[in-house]
C-alpha cells in the first residue's frame, strides 16, 4: 500500500501501537485521515483490490486444477503448456529406450537377422523422436514398431490414450483462456464521475455506462453496492459492509438495452443509504460505490462482467451528464468525446430527508392558505350569529319580538 510521506521528520516518526492510535485526539486523527490516500475496494479498471493471505488449505487449488490453470497469468500458462508436453515426450521416450535396452536392440544395431521392437531406434535421441511422432500422430514412416514386441504394443496404447487426454486438457485450457470474455469488458465503459442532482423533483444519484462495440451485450443488467464500514447497535464493527443500492430492480430499469450510452439513476428515498447525506456530509464520508455490469457476449454466448467504482471524491453534487446522442440523417450518432463530461445545475445542498421535510412543510402551508378563502365565503350574518354568546342571541330575539309588538 502506498503512503504519503511529507517530510523526513514524519518519515522517521515511529509507528504508534494500536491502543496509542486510538487515544489520539480526534482532530489529529481527522487530519491524518484527510491526508492519507483513499484505499479502494474495487479499482477503476474493475480489478478487486483484495489479496488473500495465510491460506492454509492450498490443496483446494489442486482439486480444481483446470480453473487454477485458466486463472494463471499467460506467461505461467504457456510455461506449463510447454512443460507438460515436454515432460510426456521425455518420459515415453525414456520408456521406449528402456524397452530397447532391456531387449538388447541397442546391441544389434545394423543386424538384419535381429527383429527389434522399433525399427531404426538406436539411441535415446531416436527414442525421443519416436515418442514425439507417436503422441502427435505425425508418423514419418522411418521408425516403426514391429509385431514381435508385446511390451511395445502395450506402451503404444498407453501413450496414445494418455496423449489424447493431455491434448484435450491442455488445448481445452488454452481455448477457454483465449475465449475468456475479460477483454470484452474492456469495451464496456463507465463514466469517470457519478453525479447527484434533481430529476423529476427528486434527488438522484446517477452514473453513465456505454458499450463501444457494435456487437451488443445480451441480457445486460446493472447492479450497485455501497461499500462502507459500519458499527452495529451492539458495538460490532463490520469492515467494508456491503449495502445494496436500488438502480431499478423493482421497476425493471436494471435490465438494459445497451445500444447507446445510458444514465443509470438511483432515486434517493427513505430506503436509500444516502437518505440523510447532504453535500457537506458527503465530502467527509469514507464510502465507495461499486457498480457491476453483467451480460452475455453476443458472439460467444459467454457471461461477461465489467466493474468500476466511485469514491466520495468522485461523486459530484449538483451536476448532470452532457447529452451524447444526436439525430443525424437517418441514424443516431453517439459522441464519446462527451461521455465523461458534466455540467453544473441548480441542486439543493441539503439531504434528501431535509428536502422531503421542507416539501411537506410547504405543502402544509399551501393547504392552510387554501383553506382561508373558504371561510371568507361563509355568510356574515351566520358568522355574527355564531360569534355571540347564547345570552346575547336571546336578547336579540327578545328585541326583535318587542319591535314586532310595538309595530302591531
Amino acid at each position: 500500500m502506498e503512503q504519503d510521506v511529507e517530510s523526513s521528520v514524519s518519515a522517521r516518526r515511529p509507528k504508534l501501537p494500536k491502543q496509542a492510535r486510538e487515544d489520539l485526539p480526534k482532530q489529529l486523527v481527522d487530519k491524518n485521515r484527510a491526508k492519507r490516500k483513499v484505499q479502494r475496494y474495487v479499482r477503476k479498471d474493475g480489478k478487486c483490490n483484495v489479496h488473500h493471505g495465510n491460506v492454509r488449505e492450498t490443496y483446494r487449488y489442486l482439486t480444481d486444477i483446470f480453473t487454477t490453470l485458466v486463472d494463471l497469468k499467460w506467461r505461467f500458462n504457456l510455461f506449463i503448456f510447454v512443460l507438460v508436453y515436454t515432460v510426456t515426450w521425455l518420459f515415453f521416450g525414456f520408456m521406449w529406450w528402456l524397452i530397447a535396452y532391456i531387449r538388447g536392440d541397442l546391441d544389434h544395431v545394423g543386424d538384419n537377422q535381429w527383429t527389434p521392437c522399433v525399427n531404426n531406434l538406436n539411441s535415446f535421441v531416436s527414442a525421443f523422436l519416436f515418442s514425439i511422432e507417436t503422441e502427435t500422430t505425425i508418423g514419418y514412416g522411418y521408425r516403426v514398431i514391429t509385431d514381435k514386441c508385446p511390451e511395445g504394443i502395450l506402451l503404444l496404447l498407453v501413450q496414445s490414450v494418455l496423449g489424447s487426454i493431455v491434448n484435450a486438457f491442455m488445448v481445452g485450457c488454452m481455448f477457454v483462456k483465449i475465449s475468456q470474455p475479460k477483454k470484452r469488458a474492456e469495451t464496456l465503459v463507465f463514466s469517470t464521475n457519478a453525479v447527484i442532482s434533481m430529476r423529476d423533483g427528486r434527488l438522484c444519484l446517477m452514473f453513465r455506462v456505454g458499450d463501444l462495440r457494435n456487437s451488443h451485450i445480451v441480457e445486460a443488467s446493472i447492479r450497485a453496492k455501497l461499500i462502507k464500514s459500519k458499527q452495529t447497535k451492539e458495538g460490532e464493527f463490520i469492515p467494508l459492509n456491503q449495502t445494496d443500492i436500488n438502480v431499478g430492480y423493482d421497476t425493471g430499469d436494471d435490465r438494459l438495452f445497451l445500444v447507446s450510452p445510458l444514465i443509470i439513476c438511483h432515486e434517493i428515498n427513505q430506503h436509500s443509504p444516502f437518505w440523510e447525506i447532504s453535500k457537506a456530509h458527503l465530502a467527509k464520508e469514507e464510502l465507495e460505490i461499486v457498480v457491476i455490469l453483467e451480460g452475455m457476449v453476443e458472439a460467444t454466448g459467454m457471461t461477461c462482467q465489467a466493474r468500476s467504482s466511485y469514491v466520495a471524491s468522485e461523486i459530484m453534487w449538483g451536476y448532470r451528464f452532457t447529452p451524447v446522442l444526436t439525430l443525424e440523417d437517418g441514424f443516431y450518432e453517439v459522441d464519446y468525446n462527451s461521455f465523461h463530461e458534466v455540467y453544473e445545475t441548480n441542486t439543493p445542498t441539503c439531504s434528501a430527508r431535509e428536502l422531503a421535510e421542507m416539501a411537506a412543510w410547504s405543502l402544509a402551508g399551501k393547504l392552510s392558505q387554501s383553506a382561508l378563502p373558504e371561510k371568507e365565503k361563509c355568510d356574515p350574518e351566520t358568522d355574527a350569529l355564531h360569534s355571540h354568546n347564547p345570552e346575547e342571541q336571546e336578547q336579540e330575539r327578545n328585541g326583535d319580538i318587542t319591535n314586532v309588538e310595538s309595530k302591531v
